[in-house]
């Protein structure tokens, strides 16, 4: 069961010994065995070493994970904040840039939605950009399809719109009820639907799931808050809470 422990402790042990204190391949083979015979007795009477040394190991394995996923967003800053295509709503000047990953068939993004629209408008000071990233199937991709052709042919606040309607959608996403959803909404349902398979909305999927592989986002939702990848549902206030600190950090 604890097969994995005693390699941790090991790594950990070696890992943090100054190179010249200690050799083992200089021992004996009766010093290795009684080194053995002592290290299994020392555990055995302190079996929390074990578990200590386990976490250390892990923190670090999360702080080395943590440095790693900043340095990723550094290099990819632009296609993550300003790649000139994603709709931008909350305060397009604010301090705090917060970026969603969604998929219109998503639960959880459908959880999330209210709780977004809450910390922005509560903060003010937050500049809110959507990634659609259509991962569970064809109606999936239809609806952000919609969505994004929408966004081309008649704009921000049509696309805000028409992305609220698919957040609540039910049954099937056939091109009948998505032309009642723009006619609804008084939109061009000719020129939407036309431009729903144009090698520009292709283009923007095709961009957002390439960003999330390099990125490590397999689910939806997943947040960009300055450097840090939030992986699924969070409440306002916990996002809230990280955003604070984010400024607090400068």
């Amino acid at each position: 069961m604890y097969r994995w422990i005693l390699p941790a402790l090991a790594a950990l042990t070696f890992a943090t010994a100054p190179a010249a204190a200690f050799d083992i391949s200089a021992m004996s083979d009766e010093d290795r065995e009684t080194f053995r015979a002592e290290i299994r007795a020392y555990l055995l009477e302190n079996p929390e070493v074990i578990f200590e040394a386990v976490q250390i190991l892990e923190e670090r394995q999360a702080q080395a994970q943590a440095s790693a996923e900043m340095d990723i967003i550094a290099a990819n800053a632009e296609a993550i904040f300003d790649d000139g295509f994603s709709w931008i709503g909350g305060n397009p000047d604010g301090d705090i840039t917060l970026v969603e990953f969604m998929d219109y068939r998503c639960g959880f993004c459908r959880r999330a939605a209210p709780e977004v629209e809450k910390l922005v408008e509560g903060d003010g000071n937050i500049r809110l950009v959507i990634k659609e990233f259509p991962i569970l199937g064809e109606a999936s991709m239809s609806m952000s399809r919609f969505a994004i052709a929408t966004h081309q042919v008649a704009g921000d606040a049509a696309y805000k719109q028409v992305h609220d309607v698919l957040l609540s959608m039910n049954g099937d996403v056939s091109a009948p009820r998505l032309r009642r959803v723009a006619t609804d909404l008084n939109l061009d349902a000719d020129a939407i639907l036309a431009r729903m398979d144009a090698p520009e909305v292709t283009e923007v999927i095709t961009r957002n799931r390439a960003l999330a592989q390099v990125l490590n986002i397999s689910g939806t939702p997943s947040f960009i808050v300055v450097d840090e990848v939030l992986r699924g549902f969070l409440p306002a206030d916990e996002m809230g809470r990280i955003v604070e600190e984010k400024r607090d950090q400068g």
